[in-house]
């Protein structure tokens, strides 16, 4: 039969996109995830085999030296790389965030500068929103830009930095007075900042400290830190797009593509989940034939390939409402939703599938039982995902009475 998960109307150059990439996760990421990722040990040699891809500069123009590509072909592809080691579509998820929103918002003298650094893997991004003591709640950031002179003055700390220490470019989002009169509505008065730093963890420019990796319980390999910011200068021409004021609204931007990502993410450890229970169901004999012929297990493999179409199906549907010009926001948040809801569904039924082997770290399935959960929360929650949803189909469904 056909490989789940299939998408229809890809021209020819997707294709062969897809099938680089495919061919690159087999040989050059599933043997090895799981060892790296027990080891908590960053992936550089596949890093560098995607630098050699392009993949960097998947989405950015190729007047930047990017392949210009879709946001359905970059989905596609991140979908292709979760399914061999999740951590590692996380290495470039925030990297393409920070180069879309370059893209969208930033200065054309931005644009110069920092995209063809980046489509060559040479400047890596990540963004930071989060902070400790906020949650879901962006407009509830403490962080803060004073400008003086020429330049801004950022103090605060932020939380949740995925890429933190192997990045040299941060989007960060913080509060920003100046030009805002009192009183003025939380999401009006943010500013994203671009700021450079040295990769590494400790001071890595004056006035900015990556203080080292947060230990996790899944989701390894790929380093996720703090950033403290303390009388960190930051010139104005690094304001994303020369004004201020605009940050909410260009990291809502960029986490539409985000949650696009997610639920790819979503869709390609589902489907790893999938080749693992059902390979395994054919090889484990119990009461004289393989379990896979015992229709308890056939139930659960039904059930699972039906939640891996459902998910890659909504998830294709959001990217191409993005790629249109079309808002998405409904879309997005319905993918993420139901695709990492699906992911952690399916990878349960798989370890399920594996019985007390699945508790053993000799098998994959081990791993994608922990990984799956930061799909939950990762680019808001699902109970997010369900405030925006709800209050989209309202405004469709509008009540005319």
């Amino acid at each position: 039969m056909a490989r789940l998960a299939q998408t229809h109307g890809l021209t020819d150059v997707q294709q062969e996109i897809l099938a680089t990439v495919r061919d690159f996760v087999d040989k050059e990421i599933i043997p090895v995830a799981t060892e790296l990722e027990h080891r908590d040990e960053y992936p550089q040699q596949i890093v560098d085999g995607l630098k050699e891809l392009g993949v960097f500069g998947l989405m950015i123009p190729e007047e930047y030296g990017g392949l210009g590509e879709s946001l359905l072909t970059y989905a596609l592809c991140v979908e292709e790389i979760a399914r061999g080691w999740m951590s590692v579509s996380g290495i470039i998820n925030t990297h393409f965030i920070v180069a879309y929103m370059l893209k969208q918002h930033g200065t054309q003298e931005q644009k110069d500068y920092f995209l063809p650094r980046m489509a060559a893997g040479e400047t890596r991004g990540a963004f930071s929103m989060s902070e400790p003591a906020l949650g879901s709640d962006v407009s509830a950031i403490t962080s803060k830009a004073v400008k003086d002179g020429d330049e801004y003055v950022l103090n605060g700390q932020k939380m949740w930095l995925t890429n933190g220490g192997t990045s040299t470019l941060v989007a960060v989002l913080v509060r920003s007075d100046e030009g805002h009169p009192e009183g003025t509505a939380p999401h009006k008065s943010m500013t994203t900042f671009l700021v450079e730093k040295e990769p590494g963890f400790g001071e890595v420019r004056p006035g900015l400290t990556i203080p080292g990796k947060i230990d996790k319980m899944g989701y390894k390999g790929v380093d996720t830190t703090e950033l403290i910011m303390d009388g960190l200068r930051i010139p104005a021409n690094r304001v994303l797009g020369g004004t201020t004021g605009r940050g909410f609204y260009q990291m809502m931007d960029g986490v539409e593509v985000g949650r696009v990502n997610v639920a790819a993410r979503g869709c390609g450890v589902a489907q790893r989940a999938f080749e693992l229970g059902v390979q395994y169901a054919q090889q484990r004999h119990t009461f004289g034939k393989p379990i896979a012929q015992h229709q308890a297990i056939q139930f659960k493999l039904a059930e699972m390939a039906t939640k891996v179409e459902a998910a890659h199906a909504m998830m294709v549907n959001a990217a191409r409402k993005k790629d249109s010009g079309e808002r998405n926001d409904l879309e997005a948040g319905m993918a993420k939703y139901l695709a990492s809801e699906y992911c952690k569904e399916v990878v349960e039924d798989a370890f399920r599938i594996h019985g007390g082997y699945g508790f053993s770290k000799e098998y994959e399935i081990e791993r994608l039982y922990r990984e799956a959960p930061m799909l939950l929360i990762g680019e808001g929650t699902a109970e997010i995902q369900k405030m925006i949803i709800g209050r989209r189909l309202l405004e469709e469904y509008r009540f005319q009475g």
